[in-house]
C-alpha cells in the first residue's frame, strides 16, 4: 500500500484545533514540516507559541490520531519547536490580537458572554445564578466580572477578599460557597470605590483577567459583560473569537429592541449567539394571580428575530433579588423555586448547545481499522 502524500497529511491536520486560539493548526501556520518516510512512517513538526505550552500533549494526541487514520501510515512521530518572534507577530496580526495567550484559558472548554443591550435587566443576577446552576448540575464553572464600572458578581456569589498569586505568578480565582470560581475588579479596589478608566486601561484589565488568572479546568467560564456595545465588549470580541453569547432581556419592547442592537454587535464579530433569556417575565402573587409588569413576549420576539432559542423565561421574584443581595444564589438556596427552575432550564439549554469535550479535534469519521501509532518522538527544538 503506497504511503500518503504531504497534501493528504496536511488535509487531515486541518482537523486538529488549537483549543485556545480555536482554529486549525494548519490555518494558524503551526505545522512546521511534514515528512513521509519509507515504510509508511510520517513525521510532523508542530510549532508552539511558547516552549512550555501546557497543551502540548493535546496536539501530540490529536496529530497522531488524525494522521494514523490515513491509509498507508504505519508510524506517526510528532516533534515540536517554537514560533520565532516574527512568526508570532504574523500570528498576532492574523488573529487581530495584541498578545498571544500563554495557557491560562487552555483548559476552559466554553466561554459564554452574558450580555444585554441596557442596564437593569438582571444580567449580573443571571450570570451568577447560571454559574451556580451549572456547578450544581455537575459542570465546573467560573464567573468573570467584566462589568468594570458596575461590578456586582462578588456580592451575588458571596466572596470578597484579595486573591492570592501562585508560584507561576498567576492570580488564583476565589471559590464561592456554591463552588463557582470567581474573579472581579472588585477584589482589587477599595469597597464601593468608583473605577474611572478609559478604553486602553479597560482593555488591559480584561486581557489580564483572561490570561493571568489560573482558571484551570473549567467546562464553562461565564463573563458578565457591561451593558451596551462599548470598549469591553469589543475587547472581548477581539480576544475571544470563539466565545458564545447569551442575551438577557426583559419582556418590554424597549429592552428587547436595545438588546437586539447588542446581539448585532456580536454577529458583526462572527460570534455565535446561543440563545435569549427573558428575565422578569411576570409576577405571580401568593394567591396565584399573574401580572405582566414589564409586558410580555419580548424575549420570544428577540429570539425569533435572531433565529436562536429562548432558553428560559425567569419570573419576577423577590427571593431571587434577596438571595443575590446576601450572596447565596437562589438556584442553590431554593432549587425548587419557580425562578430557580427557569434558570436551571436555561443552564441546561447552554449545556445542550455547547461541546462537552475539549475541542482539540473536529469530528471526523472513524476509521474502520486504524494502524497502530508507534515510533520515537522527534526531539523538541528550543
Amino acid at each position: 500500500m503506497p504511503p500518503p502524500t504531504q497534501e493528504q497529511v496536511s488535509e487531515k491536520l486541518r482537523a486538529v484545533i488549537d483549543p485556545e486560539l480555536r482554529r486549525s493548526i494548519v490555518e494558524l501556520g503551526m505545522v512546521r514540516s511534514i515528512e513521509i518516510k519509507e515504510g509508511g512512517r510520517v513525521e510532523v513538526v508542530v510549532s508552539l507559541t511558547t516552549a512550555g505550552c501546557p497543551i502540548r500533549s493535546h496536539f501530540e494526541q490529536a496529530v497522531a490520531q488524525q494522521v494514523s487514520e490515513l491509509e498507508g501510515v504505519t508510524e506517526v512521530a510528532i516533534g515540536f519547536d517554537v514560533l520565532s518572534d516574527e512568526e508570532k507577530g504574523n500570528l498576532q496580526q492574523t488573529l487581530g490580537r495584541g498578545k498571544l495567550p500563554q495557557g491560562a484559558l487552555a483548559k476552559v472548554k466554553n466561554v459564554i458572554c452574558v450580555a444585554s443591550g441596557k442596564g437593569g435587566v438582571g444580567k449580573s443576577t443571571m450570570t451568577a445564578n447560571l454559574a451556580a446552576a451549572l456547578t450544581a448540575e455537575g459542570h465546573a464553572a467560573g464567573a468573570l466580572d467584566c462589568d468594570v464600572y458596575g461590578y456586582s458578581i462578588p456580592r451575588m456569589l458571596g466572596v470578597n477578599r484579595k486573591p492570592e498569586v501562585n508560584g507561576e505568578r498567576k492570580i488564583l480565582p476565589l471559590d464561592a460557597p456554591s463552588g463557582v470560581k470567581v474573579m472581579s475588579i472588585g477584589f482589587f479596589v477599595e469597597e464601593n470605590s468608583a473605577v474611572v478608566w478609559r478604553g486602553p486601561m479597560l482593555h488591559k484589565a480584561i486581557q489580564q483577567f483572561l490570561e493571568d488568572v489560573a482558571w484551570d479546568e473549567l467546562e464553562y467560564l461565564l463573563l458578565d459583560l457591561p451593558p451596551g456595545t462599548g470598549d469591553v465588549s469589543m475587547t472581548l470580541a477581539q480576544l475571544l473569537p470563539q466565545a458564545k453569547f447569551v442575551v438577557v432581556t426583559t419582556p418590554q419592547p424597549a429592552a428587547q429592541s436595545v438588546a437586539h442592537r447588542g446581539a448585532e454587535m456580536a454577529k458583526k464579530f462572527d460570534l455565535e449567539i446561543l440563545g435569549v433569556i427573558e428575565n422578569m417575565s411576570g409576577f405571580t402573587t401568593p394567591g396565584g394571580e399573574r401580572f405582566t409588569i414589564f409586558g410580555e413576549g419580548g424575549g420570544q420576539l428577540l429570539a425569533d428575530e435572531l433565529d436562536v432559542p429562548l432558553l428560559g423565561k425567569v419570573p419576577l421574584s423577590e427571593p431571587l433579588r434577596e438571595h443575590a443581595d446576601t450572596g447565596s444564589p437562589l438556584v442553590t438556596a431554593e432549587p425548587d423555586a419557580p425562578a430557580s427552575q427557569a434558570i436551571r432550564q436555561a443552564a441546561r439549554g447552554i449545556v445542550a448547545a455547547t461541546p462537552q469535550e475539549l475541542p482539540v479535534l473536529q469530528s471526523a469519521p472513524a476509521a474502520s481499522e486504524a494502524p497502530p501509532v508507534g515510533g520515537t518522538p522527534l526531539p523538541v527544538v528550543q
